[in-house]
């Protein structure tokens, strides 16, 4: 069945939808409404776009550690260099893809404030989905929008 605006009577567009999967206790499925659930961070922040110059926004959402932290990532918490061998690939549904290192955002050690957000210059993205933002970066490569898929990988295993 169709949802439809009763005002208007048009489809109305279903929310984004972000998949963590990998090496976690908890994968989830979360919308940009979930993500407002968290604490809300914001970032003001200006980086270099190689087509157009300056680019400058605000963003608004939670820590993507607090959200990765709460779906439990598959390391031994208190040996605190089990963690250094953790990935984190993030997917855009436009193809757009990057990866981080858990240390990057982990506050024992870079804790960089890496946001999953869920505002745009104050427009909820709630149907775009949400933009990674990585506000330490002076180039804006990394930044990924309508994210569809983050992946949590604890990439190193010894041989047996």
């Amino acid at each position: 069945m169709t949802r439809t605006r009763a005002a208007t009577g048009t489809p109305a567009r279903p929310a984004a939808e972000l998949v963590l999967t990998g090496d976690l206790a908890r994968p989830a499925r979360l919308t940009v409404a979930d993500l407002r659930g968290w604490p809300q961070h914001r970032a003001h922040v200006t980086f270099d776009c190689a087509t157009s110059g300056p680019r400058r926004h605000r963003f608004t959402g939670p820590l993507l550690h607090d959200v990765l932290r709460d779906a439990g990532p598959a390391f031994d918490p208190v040996r605190r260099k089990d963690r250094l061998r953790f990935l984190i690939a993030v997917h855009g549904a436009d193809g757009h893809r990057t990866l981080l290192a858990w240390p990057e955002i982990d506050p024992d050690f870079a804790h960089a404030p890496v946001l999953l957000a869920a505002t745009l210059d104050g427009a909820r993205l709630d149907h775009a989905g949400p933009q990674l933002v990585l506000p330490q970066d002076r180039c804006g490569a990394r930044y990924v929008s309508g994210i569809d898929a983050i992946r949590v990988d604890g990439a190193y295993r010894p041989p047996l």
